[in-house]
């Protein structure tokens, strides 16, 4: 785990390696510095050695999206080589001074994990890293054989000359090929009509690791001479340090340091860390949880000690009496509503989130006068990076930031407060210091999914036809403290004005109001999508009801308004009506939409447009007493050219069981300024019997590049499964989690 110094200048190149292999990636300035080098240690994508062996460099965060699958299957699928061959290292973060000397920039692709981009950002460039490696070899072939680098072919590993029926691998030419100049124009990519490797169903190439334990995550990383640290943090919100007694706490045995940490005052952001705490700095983890139960402090009364689940609920009923700032507003909403010959209102609510990462969050920091060394389970390796740099001023070059495989992330671990702690305590100490979070601390001081009230409104013609939409959100505002953030646009993390039904219904109106409370929040899953699509995809289904009207024939009828794509938001995205329309349609044929169900059960269909994909379901239940069964879910995703389906089919099924954990059971609650909930007892997560029966995944083929997985599966779930509640009870969950709702 340990990072070694890089401290020249890294760009895109072909060198060798200290094995007199092909390199082809991120190197030193130079092919002989390279040759000296460690080459893994060097950000390489593609290694080559001589006995065949094919290494492949991982970028980005793995914490179960199969991404340090995908990514390689792009280079192994460009470059002709054996998969069974293939290895895969986990790279550290690789950045680079911006020319201008303004700041950094990634050395070649972001290595973060957040918004389902990954494989998005790695697509040209991957395939592009195993196609300059493959012309590399062609032309080490061709120079051997004498031979034009055209009548060469390459298969499974080898360059193959067809006239003479000559073969080499890979490894045997490997050397020759480093000793070549890279052409700088870019390689030809294959056309997909060839493709052998991608859109193929592979495996989870580090899946045996992970299931015989030798998969390395955050918690099993060491580096000599460390010490523990667990943090006795705030238990109200803000709340601050009055005095430390901890006299009792240096009395254990093994407990070598108690360090203070002063957290952020109420109009701070949550940043470097989240709440004031002590650290309690130990030989071993045992001997500093034992320190930390003895360790006495006082706090402060919170701000927020009034602040409770049933006071913040108040305060979004009443907010919703007044006005909020319109983030859309088309047509003459209010005209529209008055004249409607019919309207429907209804109000949904859904409560606080937590991550619940199996894995507690974590990490190892040593902090020395001239480098830093981080090894975290992070989502934002370049915001660890940024962090150091800030609270050290050492220089960025030699803060060294390596990933370990994530146990859960969800956008928990795009924040780097359990790593601003770490920096402290190292800082504090002079030692390398190994940060442990229990359950309980996880679970009380995460930054929650935000908490939601929504009121709905549409009004409809004497034709049927939907002329008015109104969706108001008192929301607590997602990037409320955040460091940078621009505070006078709370709703813009929280209410996305383009999601469906946008520009599909001539009087549209979407209206924000900022909920004022302590509790931090941040990205969940999908973030707001979850939020808005419950409300939006449940009222689309009680307003066909109402109307008298199929669920889906509704829908279709909404989206048939759209006229083309229409723009999302101002970097590219578009909607296109017609892929939403398509995978309504496609999980609705394969679940048996129109064919009965016996008595007591009952179909639920949603879909959602989420970080560029689309995503239906068809939710399948019945009650047995007073126990909800889900007993199918069949699903369609269009994410584009599927890059691995079978890591595509994982995916949304991971997705639909965490959303259905959360639509069953999950909230967080808060009494006193602080959250009630500590462990998995109060904190419901859902069993194996809650789980649906049958998983049926759909994938639309497509020929447009890939597109996001890992969160569009997840906003869908819960209005669907909502819907098919009515439909097999005639009971409406309006709000999440449904927890005993069914039992009275």
């Amino acid at each position: 785990m340990t990072i070694q110094s890089v401290s020249r200048r890294l760009f895109i190149q072909a060198s060798a390696s200290t094995a007199g292999g092909l390199i082809v990636g991120l190197q030193l300035g130079s092919a002989r510095a390279a040759v000296k080098a460690n080459a893994s240690q060097l950000g390489v994508y593609v290694r080559i050695e001589p006995d065949g062996q094919i290494v492949i460099g991982a970028p980005s965060s793995e914490m179960g999206q199969g991404i340090n699958t995908s990514m390689p299957m792009m280079v192994v699928e460009e470059l002709d080589a054996d998969w069974s061959k293939v290895v895969i290292e986990q790279l550290p973060l690789m950045i680079k001074p911006a020319p201008d000397g303004k700041g950094y920039r990634w050395m070649a692709l972001p290595q973060g994990a957040g918004g389902s981009t990954s494989t998005i950002d790695a697509w040209p460039i991957m395939r592009e890293m195993g196609a300059r490696a493959r012309r590399l070899l062609v032309m080490a072939a061709a120079k051997r054989w004498r031979v034009p680098a055209n009548d060469c072919t390459t298969e499974s590993g080898h360059v193959v000359h067809a006239a003479t029926g000559r073969s080499l691998a890979y490894g045997e030419l490997a050397a020759e090929a480093a000793r070549l100049p890279d052409p700088k124009a870019p390689p030809p990519l294959k056309p997909r009509a060839d493709y052998k490797v991608l859109g193929t169903p592979v495996r989870n190439a580090q899946a045996a690791d992970i299931v015989t334990g030798h998969a390395e995550f955050g918690l099993d990383a060491e580096m000599p001479g460390m010490l523990y640290a667990v943090v006795a943090r705030a238990p109200q919100f803000d709340s601050r340090i009055v005095a430390i007694d901890e006299r009792a706490a240096r009395a254990v045995a093994g407990v070598k340091h108690v360090v203070r940490l002063d957290g952020p005052k109420p109009s701070e952001p949550w940043y470097p860390i989240i709440a004031s705490g002590v650290a309690v700095v130990a030989t071993s983890l045992w001997s500093a949880m034992k320190g930390r139960e003895a360790l006495k402090v006082t706090w402060s009364k919170s701000p927020w000690a009034t602040e409770s689940t049933d006071s913040m609920r108040a305060q979004m009923a009443e907010l919703l009496k007044g006005k909020g700032h319109y983030v859309n507003d088309d047509g003459d909403v209010d005209e529209a509503l008055a004249s409607a010959h019919k309207v429907v209102r209804r109000t949904y609510e859904m409560p606080f989130i937590a991550h619940a990462t199996l894995e507690p969050q974590n990490c190892l920091v040593h902090v020395q006068p001239d480098r830093v060394d981080i090894v975290a389970p992070t989502q934002s390796p370049g915001g660890a990076s940024r962090l150091a740099h800030a609270l050290t001023g050492i220089d960025r070059m030699k803060i060294h930031v390596m990933m370990t495989r994530l146990g859960g992330g969800f956008g928990r671990r795009l924040e780097t407060d359990f790593i601003g702690e770490a920096l402290l305590i190292s800082q504090a100490t002079k030692a390398p210091i190994k940060l442990v979070w229990t359950r309980e601390d996880d679970l009380r001081h995460d930054f929650y999914r935000p908490a939601c009230r929504q009121e709905l409104a549409l009004g409809v013609n004497r034709d049927g036809m939907v002329t008015a939409w109104v969706q108001r959100v008192a929301s607590t505002p997602k990037n409320h403290r955040r460091k940078g953030a621009d505070q006078s646009r709370p709703w813009e993390a929280d209410l996305y004005a383009m999601d469906f039904p946008a520009k599909l219904v001539p009087n549209f109106r979407r209206e924000y109001f900022a909920v004022t409370s302590g509790v931090p929040r941040r990205s969940w899953r999908a973030p707001g999508h979850t939020a808005n699509a419950f409300a939006a995809e449940s009222f689309v289904d009680e307003a066909a009801h109402d109307l008298g009207m199929d669920p889906l024939a509704f829908r279709l009828a909404l989206l048939a308004n759209g006229k083309g794509d229409i723009k999302w938001d101002d970097y590219g995205t578009v909607f296109s009506p017609s892929r939403m329309a398509s995978v309504l349609k496609l999980a609705a044929e394969k679940a048996g939409w129109n064919s009965p169900l016996p008595k007591g059960h009952g179909y639920g269909i949603a879909a959602h447009f989420t970080f560029t994909s689309y995503c239906a379901h068809v939710v399948q239940v019945h009650m047995e007493g007073k126990q909800l069964v889900v007993d199918k879910v069949t699903s369609a995703i269009d994410c584009g050219f599927a890059v691995n389906p079978l890591g595509v089919r994982a995916q949304v099924e991971g997705g639909v069981n965490d959303a259905l954990s959360t639509a069953r059971g999950q909230a967080i609650t808060v009494a006193d300024g602080a959250v009630v909930q500590g462990n998995f007892g109060t904190y419901r997560m859902m069993r194996i019997d809650g789980s649906p029966r049958e998983i049926d995944i759909h994938i639309v083929k497509s020929d447009k590049d890939p597109t996001g997985v890992g969160e569009p599966p997840v906003p869908p779930l819960a209005p669907a499964l909502a819907n098919a509640i009515f439909a097999a009870t005639g009971k409406r969950i309006r709000r999440l989690p449904i927890g005993d709702q069914l039992s009275v």
